[in-house]
C-alpha cells in the first residue's frame, strides 16, 4: 500500500512539474483581473466588431493631400498587374528593362515583355532545381533539414532579380502580344499546387533509384522524363512558348516604327537588352543583424541549377540611398524590394510609419527596430517593386520615394505607384539592385570578396512576391 501511495505522489509530482509554464487556473484569474474592461475598452471593443481595425486607427493628421512634387524623377512608363501570382520580382525586373530600352531609344520606342513565356522556363528550371536538389541529398533522411527545405516547396512563382538575368540569358525574351497572359499565368495557386505535388511524387521516386544504388545515367534518363510531364502540365496551364515570331517596334503611341522582322526568343533578348545582364548589376542589402561592408550569399537561392545564387553586399541605408540617388539622377529606375504592407494606405497608395496608430487603440506598444523584426520573421521582404523617383530637401537628404508598383494602374490614387517617406523607406526596404555604374569602387571591392554563406530558411532570405 505504502508503495502504491509513493507512487501516486510521484506521479502527481510530475504531473505538476510538466504543468509548470502551462496557463494555471490562478494564473488566468490574475490576468483577467490585470485586465479589467472600462467603459472606453468596450466601446472600443465594439467598434472592432463592426469595423476594420485600419479604419478605426487611420491617422487624421496624416489624412491630407499627399506632396506628389519629385525633385529627381524617371520617365513615366505604363502600370502592370501581377494578378494573383507572386511574381512582383519579374514585373519590376521588366520594368527596369523596358524603360532601359526606352532610354537607349531616346523614347522613341516602348516594348512589354510576356511575363508569360518567361515564368514558363522560371517554372521549369525551379522544377529541375527541386529534382537535382532531391539527388544531390538522396542519401539524407527525408527528415533531414536539407531535404525538408526541398519538399517544403518544390516550386515557387517568387523570385528575385538574379532570376530575371538567369532566365532572360539562356531563353531569351519575347513580347506580350506574341505570348500573352493565361488565366494560370495570372491566377497561380492551383497550378503550383498540382505541379508541387507531382514533383514531391517524383522526388521520392528518385531518392528510392538512388538508395537502391540506380546507375547516374539512369537516374538522370528518369529525371528528363519527369521534366517533359512537368514541361507537358506548363504548356497545357501556361502556353506553348514561341521559337521564333514577326514583330514591328511601336512608339509610346502604338505606332508601328519600321519594318517587321522574324526574331527569335534570345536574338530578340539581343534587340531589346544586348549584351548579358549577369555582372553589370549590383544587389545591395540592408539587414542590420550582420555587419555591414560585408557579402553574403543565400545557398540554394536560385532559379536555375546553373546559374547564380542570390549574392549581394549588406551595406547602412544612407549608403544605398546614395547609391539609387545617384542612378535614378540619370534616368534609370532599379528593382528593390520592400515589407511593402507595413503601414500602407492602400487607398491613397501612401507608406508612412504613422499612417495608423494602432498602439493607441491597443492601449500597448510596438517598439522593435528593424533588427529585432527580421530576427523574429515579424518583417522581411516581401514585394518587390520599381524605384523611380526620389525628393530631396535643401541639404540633398531624401524626404520621400517613389514607386511603380505591379497591382493595376487603377490602385491607389498615385495611378498604380507607391510614394513613400523616407523615415518608412529606411524602415522596410530591404533590397536594391544597381547597375555598377552608380557604384562607388570602394563598395564594388567590398562586393568581389569572398561572401559569407546564409542559409535559405533565414527570415530575410523569403523570395519577392
Amino acid at each position: 500500500m505504502r508503495k502504491l501511495f509513493l507512487t501516486i505522489c510521484a506521479l502527481g509530482l510530475a504531473m505538476t512539474a510538466s504543468a509548470q509554464g502551462g496557463i494555471t487556473q490562478q494564473m488566468l484569474n490574475d490576468i483577467v483581473k490585470s485586465q479589467p474592461l472600462n467603459a472606453s475598452d468596450r466601446a472600443i471593443s465594439n467598434a472592432i466588431a463592426a469595423n476594420s481595425i485600419d479604419n478605426l486607427v487611420a491617422n487624421r493628421d496624416h489624412a491630407g493631400q499627399i506632396d506628389t512634387h519629385f525633385s529627381i524623377e524617371t520617365p513615366r512608363q505604363s502600370i502592370t498587374d501581377q494578378k494573383s501570382s507572386g511574381r512582383c520580382w519579374m514585373f519590376s525586373g521588366f520594368n527596369v528593362l523596358r524603360s532601359d530600352f526606352a532610354r537607349h531609344n531616346n523614347d522613341t520606342l516602348a516594348v512589354d515583355f510576356s511575363q508569360a513565356y518567361l515564368f514558363f522556363y522560371d517554372q521549369l528550371e525551379k522544377a529541375n532545381l527541386f529534382l537535382q536538389g532531391v539527388i544531390d541529398h538522396a542519401r539524407k533522411p527525408i527528415d533531414d533539414p536539407r531535404v525538408q527545405f526541398f519538399f517544403k516547396t518544390p516550386i515557387g512563382d517568387g523570385g528575385t532579380f538574379c532570376g530575371v538575368a538567369d532566365l532572360a540569358e539562356k531563353y531569351g525574351l519575347v513580347p506580350k502580344s506574341v505570348m500573352p497572359e493565361s488565366y494560370s499565368s495570372d491566377n497561380t495557386s492551383r497550378m503550383a499546387s498540382l505541379i508541387k505535388s507531382k514533383l514531391r511524387e517524383q522526388g521520392l521516386e528518385l531518392r528510392d533509384m538512388v538508395a537502391k544504388g540506380k546507375k547516374t545515367a539512369d537516374i538522370n534518363a528518369a529525371k528528363t522524363q519527369m521534366l517533359g510531364t512537368i514541361y507537358h502540365m506548363l504548356v497545357l496551364t501556361i502556353g506553348q512558348p514561341p521559337q521564333q515570331f514577326t514583330y514591328t517596334f511601336r512608339n509610346r503611341a502604338g505606332e508601328a516604327v519600321g519594318e517587321a522582322k522574324t526574331y527569335t526568343p534570345l536574338s530578340f533578348y539581343q534587340a531589346t537588352v544586348g549584351d548579358k545582364l549577369n555582372g553589370t548589376f549590383i544587389m545591395l542589402m540592408n539587414d542590420p543583424r550582420r555587419p555591414y561592408h560585408k557579402t553574403y550569399e543565400v545557398e540554394y537561392d536560385r532559379h536555375t541549377y546553373d546559374g547564380h545564387n542570390w549574392r549581394y553586399l549588406n551595406l547602412p541605408m544612407e549608403e544605398i540611398a546614395q547609391i539609387a540617388i545617384a542612378q535614378l539622377r540619370d534616368g534609370r529606375k532599379m528593382y528593390s524590394s520592400y515589407d511593402v504592407a507595413k503601414q500602407l494606405d492602400r487607398k491613397r497608395g501612401y507608406s508612412d510609419l504613422e499612417n495608423y496608430d494602432y498602439a493607441s487603440l491597443f492601449g500597448t506598444t510596438f517598439g522593435m527596430d528593424k533588427a529585432q523584426r527580421i530576427s523574429t520573421f515579424d518583417s522581411g521582404s516581401t514585394h518587390a517593386m520599381t524605384l523611380t523617383a526620389v525628393d530631396l530637401d535643401n541639404n540633398g537628404k531624401p524626404v520621400k520615394w517613389k514607386v511603380e508598383n505591379s497591382w493595376g494602374a487603377s490602385w491607389g490614387e498615385n495611378s498604380g505607384c507607391i510614394i513613400m517617406t523616407n523615415r518608412w523607406f529606411e524602415e522596410y526596404m530591404f533590397r536594391l539592385v544597381a547597375d555598377k555604374a552608380y557604384v562607388p569602387e570602394q563598395l564594388l571591392r567590398e562586393y568581389e570578396q569572398k561572401p559569407v554563406m546564409v542559409m535559405p530558411e533565414d527570415p530575410l532570405f523569403a523570395e519577392d512576391e
